[in-house]
């Protein structure tokens, strides 16, 4: 039961956290371009389609967690946001890389195609998607546009007369990035379903052929560390005015506890499932229904459960399709703040992203591959 409450609460801070920094460079750039980047990429919903299935396609949440905020404050357009979710497979990504490259490069550029057309097609088809929050959520006051226009301020006198929010804000992320060295956030990911659907597959694997834990990527750790280091830069440096009224008030009064708590929410009802639901077993025992299958697990905002189609895929138990169906509908963990900003947008980018691989996948299931 300890185990299971660390596992909940390590998963739900990696997720909040990793948001919350996304916000803030986001917030940052935006006030510092007094606006500016927004117009680039609000001039075209091609190129933003493009842009947000390229940061999906890249391996972990950190790509699909940019684009949700970008997408919740109604910057990127919805066909983005589907683009990026279907091509988007969280932490899977680096099983694949692990244990079937070629596969992983394979399922990559495919599924980069899939998102850009059914992102397009979204703009398309569906026009203008109500965001949680309008493009002035990302306010830009009076005094950033005129009077504080250098948002940047003097460290040396932040820091000698640092505010409550400021070291706050600068506690947090030193432990963020305390937490991302010491490798406190991968026992998270140490479930035993995850484990031993692999096991059960390569045995022979367990003996330090395969490595210990697959997630412990080294340049994906480089990445958040530099991204948590940035954001420590810019808390450091930035005015007063910036950081109360952008950082704090914004950021972490408005979005850190809805965030944060929803994503608590699901995290414990899918764990606690977890532990009474056999799903490696259940996925084994019908193949015959296999597809229906990816399908339905793809569905569970998490990473983990669809490991099970990888270790299948590996032994040669599924076609590609059925893999590639599993990959299109399941986005990792970067479902989740989306469902914790708007449930609307959430429940309509899975009905597309399941319409989406049934379609896919079973034509690739009837034609055989």
């Amino acid at each position: 039961m300890h185990h299971l409450i660390a596992a909940i609460l390590q998963n739900t801070v990696m997720i909040t956290s990793f948001v919350l920094v996304m916000m803030l460079l986001i917030e940052y750039i935006n006030v510092g371009s007094k606006g500016k980047w927004i117009h680039s990429f609000q001039g075209s919903k091609y190129k933003q389609v493009l842009l947000a299935a390229l940061l999906g396609v890249t391996p972990g949440c950190l790509g699909g967690f940019a684009v949700v905020s970008l997408f919740t404050h109604n910057i990127f357009n919805f066909g983005a946001l589907i683009a990026c979710m279907i091509a988007t497979f969280g932490d899977e990504a680096f099983v694949m890389l692990a244990i079937i490259p070629e596969t992983a490069f394979l399922l990559s550029a495919v599924i980069l195609v899939i998102a850009v057309v059914t992102g397009l097609l979204t703009n398309l088809l569906i026009g203008k998607f109500p965001a949680p929050f309008d493009r002035g959520h990302f306010a830009l006051h009076a005094s950033d546009r005129h009077g504080h226009a250098n948002i940047r301020g003097n460290w040396r006198e932040n820091l000698k007369h640092v505010s409550f929010e400021r070291a706050l804000l600068i506690a947090g992320i030193a432990a963020l990035i305390v937490a991302i060295l010491t490798g406190w956030f991968e026992h998270a990911h140490e479930a035993p379903s995850l484990h031993d659907a692999h096991d059960a597959a390569h045995p022979d694997c367990r003996h330090g052929v395969f490595p210990e834990s697959l997630l412990k990527e080294r340049w994906l750790n480089i990445l958040f560390v530099a991204v948590c280091l940035v954001a420590l830069f810019i808390i450091g440096t930035v005015r007063d005015h910036f950081l109360k009224e952008h950082l704090w008030a914004h950021i972490v009064k408005k979005h850190l506890p809805r965030i944060f708590l929803w994503t608590l929410g699901v995290i414990t009802i899918l764990q606690i499932g977890q532990q009474f639901a056999d799903i490696d077993g259940w996925v084994r025992q019908n193949r015959m229904s296999v597809l229906a299958l990816a399908v339905l697990i793809g569905l569970i905002p998490e990473s983990g459960p669809h490991i099970v189609f990888i270790s299948l895929f590996a032994d040669g138990l599924i076609p590609f399709s059925v893999l590639l169906t599993n990959s299109i509908v399941q986005e990792g963990h970067a479902g989740l703040p989306l469902f914790a900003e708007s449930k609307k947008g959430f429940l309509w980018m899975k009905a597309i992203s399941v319409l989406v691989g049934l379609l896919v996948g079973a034509t690739g299931y009837l034609a055989g591959f």
